[in-house]
């Protein structure tokens, strides 16, 4: 059995649903070990250039742009050691055609630049957003503010940074001190652990509802 008919068919029957991971990386390599961590970990991913940094130079790319593409219903993919690839830099999670398209994927990984603020989500699937929080100013600035605006969305959203140690401890202690509780304790932070990769890989691979999700079904859902 192909691959992404294996992957569709285990997820399908587990009753999982496909799961968006939108990372806000400094640099394209963040995203190719975290896909590299799910596939060791047997899920099969599909790492989506959505800032056009990733597959850049690849000479495989198609003629046709990722609209094209999803019009004609045929993706150019870009076969890697974890899984495929695709070279569709300003894609937007909620393409119609896209989820049609990816359901033999375990997951979705969007590779995007760490200063993005905005999201869009794919109808359907769940959703995880990964920062990378560096030992700069700037860059603790941008993650606070980018964890402020996912505070106040009303879908459910698993949170994670990785990262510096003291800049991640940093932005998360200000999240604590300026936002809502719930919303601060549900963050998770890896940027302690040896591998963070694989420790984000086992949380996702696994299918473990999200901190902030269980807090929003406990509490009385008066926020956000």
């Amino acid at each position: 059995m192909p691959t992404d008919q294996a992957a569709g068919l285990r997820r399908r029957s587990a009753r999982q649903a496909l799961a968006c991971i939108h990372c806000w990386f400094g640099s394209a390599e963040s995203s190719v070990k975290l896909a590299q961590a799910l596939h060791l970990r047997g899920a099969t991913p599909l790492l989506i250039d959505a800032s056009g940094r990733v597959f850049a130079d690849s000479p495989a790319r198609s003629l046709f742009d990722w609209k094209q593409q999803l019009q004609r219903g045929q993706l150019r993919l870009l076969p890697q050691s974890y899984g495929d690839g695709w070279h569709a830099p300003g894609v937007r999670a909620d393409e119609p055609a896209l989820l049609s398209m990816a359901r033999g994927y375990d997951q979705l990984v969007f590779d995007m630049t760490a200063d993005r603020i905005d999201m869009v989500l794919m109808p359907g699937a769940t959703h995880a957003v990964i920062i990378e929080v560096q030992a700069t100013d700037a860059s603790m600035l941008r993650a606070y503010a980018q964890l402020k605006t996912l505070s106040h969305a009303k879908a459910q959203v698993s949170v994670s940074v990785l990262g510096d140690a003291a800049a991640c401890d940093h932005v998360v202690a200000a999240c604590h001190r300026f936002l809502e509780p719930g919303f601060a304790q549900a963050i998770y932070s890896v940027a302690h652990e040896d591998n963070a990769f694989t420790a984000l890989a086992a949380r996702m691979a696994g299918g473990e509802a999200s901190r902030l999700a269980r807090y929003k079904a406990e509490n009385t859902g008066t926020w956000p």
